[in-house]
């Protein structure tokens, strides 16, 4: 069954897209009417679960939700919370089932998972996934694309530091940025399908290139992630005296760097391998900087600081009042 949009959308009252249901007065936005028959999370973690959630609290992402692990433990835990209606471990069968398959797995398992789920899956369905790094997923997901089979690679920028499916909440995406990378020749309607999936998750959305959306998610996400890592890393040899005192007297801000150094070690670590070009890019551009404060505090430069301490502030009152922060 495919997606269960038009073709065609029409332009409300604020200029936006609004799409609307096969025999629907095209006036009339979407609200209830199932987006997809059949929709298969294949990796119930945060974001899967989170989807999940979601689409069974609203129902207009789909009528019946699979989830699909390849974990016993996991499978059972998704089980127990009841977040999908069916459970499976083959990648494949579930597949066969879908209008549209969801990989929320690691980016370093992205093509062997795609590749159990492409020939499986039927003509005119939809592959999607929420990588967070996108040139080395599409390079691995491009070698079992089907003619027949679109793909909308995504990535929603929303997470804790949680994982697993007990991590995940209904309103994980609300009002996030989704990053939507299609590709040339994508189908319009299989983008705009993804497209009112992750609206009707609560996300905004910005299209970007490829390339561009691995090299904003260096410095916006990735970079941030491996400086939590290394500064708790730091603090972890120091001599066993001060180590106690960073653990006894930890201030917000070191407290605020343990929170993103408690995410997942194997997601964080297939994510900097795959988008190594941009991270070190923009690694070497911190150390750049950061070379250019230790002068200015060494020589007691104090314009220099608190210019760059201004801009950060700026920074923060500009994440507060676009709803990031």
């Amino acid at each position: 069954m495919s997606p269960t949009v038009s073709d065609e959308s029409v332009v409300d009252e604020s200029g936006a897209d609004v799409l609307t249901a096969p025999g629907e007065d095209a006036a009339k936005p979407v609200s209830d009417t199932p987006l997809f028959d059949t929709l298969v999370v294949v990796g119930p973690g945060l974001i899967g679960s989170s989807v999940l959630r979601r689409a069974q609290q609203k129902r207009t992402l789909a009528r019946q939700l699979i989830a699909v692990d390849v974990s016993p433990e996991v499978r059972a835990r998704v089980e127990e919370l009841g977040i999908a209606d069916r459970v499976m471990a083959d990648v494949a069968e579930a597949a066969a089932l879908a209008d549209c398959v969801m990989l929320c797995v690691p980016v370093g398992a992205m093509g062997p998972v795609a590749a159990l789920a492409l020939p499986a899956m039927r003509p005119g369905s939809i592959l999607t996934e929420v990588g967070s790094t996108k040139v080395s997923v599409i390079e691995a997901i491009s070698p079992f694309l089907r003619p027949d089979v679109a793909y909308v690679p995504a990535h929603p920028m929303a997470g804790t530091e949680y994982s697993g499916p007990d991590a995940g909440f209904a309103t994980l995406f609300e009002n996030r940025w989704c990053l939507l990378t299609p590709l040339e020749g994508t189908p319009p309607e299989a983008l705009a399908a993804v497209r009112t999936l992750w609206e009707r998750c609560g996300s905004r959305l910005r299209e970007m290139d490829p390339a561009h959306h691995d090299r904003v998610c260096a410095i916006v996400s990735h970079l941030p992630h491996l400086l939590a890592f290394t500064i708790c890393g730091t603090a972890d040899d120091l001599a066993d005296e001060t180590r106690s005192e960073v653990l006894d007297f930890a201030a917000s801000g070191f407290r605020d760097f343990t929170r993103i150094a408690a995410s997942d070690p194997v997601m964080w670590r297939d994510v900097f391998l795959a988008n190594r070009e941009a991270l070190l890019e923009m690694l070497a551009r911190f150390m750049e900087d950061a070379q250019a404060m230790a002068r200015a505090i060494r020589w007691g430069d104090e314009a220099y600081i608190v210019d760059r301490i201004q801009r950060g502030r700026a920074i923060r009152k500009s994440l507060i009042e676009n709803q990031q922060a």
